[in-house]
């Protein structure tokens, strides 16, 4: 197993691509810690179907815009299993992707970013802070960041997330340039419109065949795939990987 005795804290992962992230770590042997923030319900049922394939797993309510719930959630994880080896930064506020009622960049106000940068930029900075004295300790660690591949290629112009995305790419490559010392990687999934999950949901059918039609693969993504990706960042096999964007869209955006 490729993470046998590891402990993952994944955020957001009480559906969609966090949950899916959280049972494929778990496959590879890693203890998981499902963070949420208000479905209960949904955290309970990643962590059921995690532990009926054989894993271990808790969940843990937190907002992940709160330094206090983060280095509670923190603590939490490493009381319960002894250490923190891996985390993924896949909350955000919430967002659909529907064209037709996207803001136009003369209809934002500071407020509409701001509230994007709150849940991933300034999630993935407390959860990274409070995970770092305990990686610094034990040597090692893996940081993995959820971003989007509308960073390089916004086929759609969702202004406020999609900057608040390349806000946490810059945050991962300097947080890369500076931990590498301490034996920690930090890099980022850029997934393309992935089918399945809460912010698709609204995306138009005529969206949707436009994406297909532009991609290598002639698909759109699937929760899987991303998680996939996920269990190759936290494990040995990118242990020489570090500030990188690895970009999981079918060839969507190559370079």
């Amino acid at each position: 197993m490729l993470l046998k005795s590891k402990t993952a804290l994944v955020t957001g992962a009480s559906r969609g691509i966090g949950a899916e992230i959280a049972a494929a770590l778990a496959s590879h042997g890693a203890s998981i810690v499902v963070g949420f923030h208000s479905r209960k319900d949904a955290a309970e049922r990643t962590v059921e179907r995690i532990r009926e394939a054989g894993g271990s797993a808790i969940a843990h309510q937190a907002d992940v815009r709160s330094m206090d719930d983060v280095r509670g959630m923190v603590e939490e994880t490493v009381n319960r299993y002894g250490a923190l080896d891996i985390v993924v930064n896949n909350a955000l506020s919430p967002y659909s992707f529907n064209p037709a009622q996207r803001r136009t960049v003369w209809e934002h106000e500071w407020e509409h970013y701001q509230e994007q940068l709150d849940g991933s930029l300034r999630g993935a900075f407390h959860v990274c802070k409070a995970a770092l004295p305990h990686m610094q300790k034990q040597g090692a660690g893996r940081m993995i960041n959820v971003v989007t591949n509308l960073i390089d290629f916004p086929v759609v112009p969702y202004h406020d997330y999609t900057t608040a995305k390349s806000a946490l790419l810059g945050f991962t490559r300097n947080m890369a340039a500076e931990l590498g010392r301490f034996n920690i990687t930090v890099n980022a999934l850029a997934p393309g419109l992935t089918q399945g999950t809460d912010s698709s949901r609204e995306t138009k059918e005529d969206v949707r065949r436009d994406i297909v039609r532009l991609t290598p693969l002639q698909r759109l993504a699937v929760p899987q795939d991303i998680a996939n990706a996920a269990v190759l960042l936290a494990s040995d096999l990118s242990g020489f990987i570090t500030g990188q964007c690895l970009r999981v869209d079918g060839g969507l955006v190559m370079g």
